[in-house]
């Protein structure tokens, strides 16, 4: 990433500002940096982060479209300078296509659509990534770079699997916050307290996460090695895995969570 490549930020949200904080983090110079925001608290943060605030879209390297699926049309009728001038547009609005964003950008417009999540608040998160046709390999590249200042990336040959991505890493901290949640509940039910009981359940989904990542087996191995023939855990498993049971449940939730990708995508 060269600190000559400039970014424009058109949306200062959370998944905005994480994005900023971690190029920051990175090295990247603040003076590369331009967010455009109405919202005079985005402003304010931009402001306290070190970054330029301006009242439009400018040319730039990069535009990063980081608002609400329902406001990009609204936002890219303002880009016309942008797309003129060979920008890049990276937009993490869920549900709008390449080809949505293309036809109001007027054709020719490079653009990568990217899915990341929550944890690149932390540097944790991972992103998904598809261009089009127009986009360089050095926009690419620049794209990737990006997204990979604040966790993993991996791109994507077709666009259709976005929903896919949606679905599992795009709603999945959701997933495993209920998790957290309900082992919490769970543990006040048993008799904890509400201190305790957050602190289990928070350091038993960090720790099982981080050793599942680290360990080199699959999943259900590890659970295979974990489950003691009628023990406590295996009593426990044996509740969760009937019918209808965690996997029936999980699979039901992501294809709910895939089908309203594609009514977005629609809409």
């Amino acid at each position: 990433m060269s600190a000559k490549d400039r970014i424009v930020v058109v949306g200062f949200g959370n998944m905005g500002q994480a994005l900023v904080r971690g190029w920051l983090a990175k090295g990247r110079d603040a003076s590369s940096i331009r967010v455009v925001d109405p919202a005079d608290a985005a402003r304010a943060v931009a402001r306290q982060v070190g970054v330029a605030v301006e009242d439009g879209v400018a040319a730039g390297d990069v535009v990063l479209l980081a608002v609400k699926p329902n406001q990009l049309a609204d936002v890219l009728r303002r880009c016309d300078v942008a797309a003129r001038a060979g920008a890049v547009f990276l937009s993490i609005a869920a549900g709008k296509t390449l080809a949505e964003i293309g036809e109001r950008l007027g054709g020719g417009a490079a653009i990568v659509r990217a899915m990341p999540n929550t944890p690149a608040a932390i540097g944790q998160g991972i992103s998904a990534l598809v261009a089009n046709a127009a986009v360089s390999r050095a926009q690419r590249a620049l794209c990737g770079e990006l997204l990979a200042a604040v966790g993993a990336v991996a791109w994507l040959d077709d666009e259709r699997q976005m929903d896919a991505v949606t679905a599992i890493s795009g709603s999945g901290p959701a997933y495993v916050f209920l998790l957290i949640e309900c082992l919490e509940q769970a543990a006040v039910e048993l008799g904890l307290d509400s201190g305790l009981a957050k602190q289990l359940a928070l350091a038993t989904v960090a720790g099982a996460g981080a050793y599942a990542a680290g360990a080199g087996e699959s999943p259900a191995e590890l659970r295979r090695r974990v489950t003691s023939p009628k023990g406590t855990t295996q009593a426990a498993l044996d509740v969760l895995m009937a019918e209808p049971g965690m996997r029936e449940l999980l699979v039901r939730a992501t294809r709910a969570a895939a089908e309203r990708s594609r009514e977005l995508a629609r809409a």
